[in-house]
């Protein structure tokens, strides 16, 4: 099963908290164990160890942009209700 997470913010940048798997358990890790040029909303997947590499975390695009889009939508329609509500 492949585990996945959410970036949700970097500390004095030393340590990244990401929320893990469904339930969003806090995970607190290095920042060196992250891709480079990870913002906080990013989401990453954890590859699979092997005989010569760690397991390690890994971007997952198509995840960050699924979420990206899922949030904009969702603002859009708060807009819209807030619009609705102005008039």
């Amino acid at each position: 099963m492949a585990v996945s997470a959410v970036l949700d913010r970097v500390v004095d940048d030393k340590h990244a908290v990401l929320l893990v798997g469904e339930e969003e358990q806090e995970q607190t890790v290095p920042v060196e164990q992250l891709p480079a040029n990870c913002p906080p909303g990013s989401w990453l997947r954890m590859t699979a160890a092997s005989d010569d590499q760690p397991a390690r975390w890994e971007l997952d695009p198509e995840a960050t942009e699924a979420a990206r889009k899922r949030i904009a939508g969702k603002m859009d329609q708060l807009r819209q209700r807030g619009s609705k509500l102005a008039n």
